[in-house]
């Protein structure tokens, strides 16, 4: 199995870092690695303080610069293919396959769309992301004048967004609107979660039965807000998590013994985003084909 490249993680130190040891601070910031597995890095010599190899009892300071330098790691196996449904010299895009992360993080850095995408458009950003698991359209700017336009219309909100998902159980109402505020809640093991709690964000979701199936149901989602899992979430509120969430069940929390927000196992598809082009101004809309166990089977 090939190794990547490795990766330099450089971060700016937050007053809340303020007298904390490298290595609790490590610990208690990346629950991924435990106490162990930092001091093992820091006695490699991967970890640097303001240019010097930390041995980990440093005390910190705010505006101090501390560095990772991950040596290269084998990275999961996911698909390694995506397709081009729009392209023009302002924007790019693609149809993004499930298992694929839009994004590096969580052990993936060549292993995700933005890598492949930048091999064959260097200069393309990504304006938005999907979950892991999750299938369908990806934005992408190929020039910063394209970009700030975009970005002001996705926090404006004029910036239509339509899904496909496959929710458990037979939803009764042809069409719901939800509400559910979203913000963070406990998880056992990453400290929160994004999750349905009346503390949180408003967010607003519309959810309308394309199809009920024996112990499932077919719906189209459109989100008129951005939180993160908002659909899980939202349909999960609903009492209709979907078919496989590892993660959320139904009121919209996570499971007893929830699974981590990058697990598949659920069909959900970005299928469609309509805009104002950045530059020509023209009506936009844009469309992925859902795969196949989201497509209606009925007449």
């Amino acid at each position: 199995m090939s190794l990547n490249g490795g990766y330099t993680y450089r971060e700016q130190l937050e007053p809340k870092a303020q007298g904390q040891t490298v290595l609790s601070y490590l610990s208690a910031r990346h629950r991924h690695s435990s106490a162990e597995v930092w001091q093992a890095r820091l006695q490699a010599g991967e970890v640097q303080l303001d240019g010097q190899p930390a041995s980990g009892g440093e005390r910190l300071q705010a505006g101090q610069w501390l560095v990772w330098q991950r040596p290269p790691w084998a990275e999961p196996a996911t698909p390694q293919t995506y397709q081009v449904l729009h392209l023009d010299d302002a924007l790019l895009a693609v149809n993004k396959p499930s298992g694929l992360p839009t994004l590096p993080g969580g052990g993936f850095l060549q292993h995700t769309l933005l890598w492949l995408v930048q091999q064959d458009y260097p200069h393309a950003a990504p304006l938005h992301r999907l979950g892991r698991a999750t299938s369908g359209l990806v934005l992408f700017a190929r020039s910063s004048k394209a970009a700030r336009p975009m970005l002001q219309a996705w926090r404006e909100h004029k910036v239509q967004k339509r899904y496909r998902a496959l929710a458990s159980g037979v939803v009764a109402q042809d069409r719901a609107t939800i509400t559910t505020p979203i913000g963070p809640v406990p998880h056992p093991r990453l400290g929160t979660i994004h999750a349905a709690s009346p503390r949180g964000k408003p967010a607003h979701s519309v959810a309308q039965v394309l199809e009920r199936r024996a112990d499932s149901t077919l719906l189209q989602v459109d989100i008129q807000t951005g939180r993160p899992h908002q659909i899980r979430i939202h349909l999960a509120s609903l009492g209709h998590p979907l078919v496989g969430d590892p993660l959320y069940g139904p009121g919209g929390l996570p499971l007893e013994q929830p699974g981590l927000p990058g697990d598949g196992g659920y069909l959900l598809h970005a299928e469609r985003l309509r805009f104002r082009h950045p530059l020509s101004g023209a009506a936009t809309d844009l469309h992925a084909p859902p795969p196949p166990a989201l497509e209606a089977t009925g007449p």
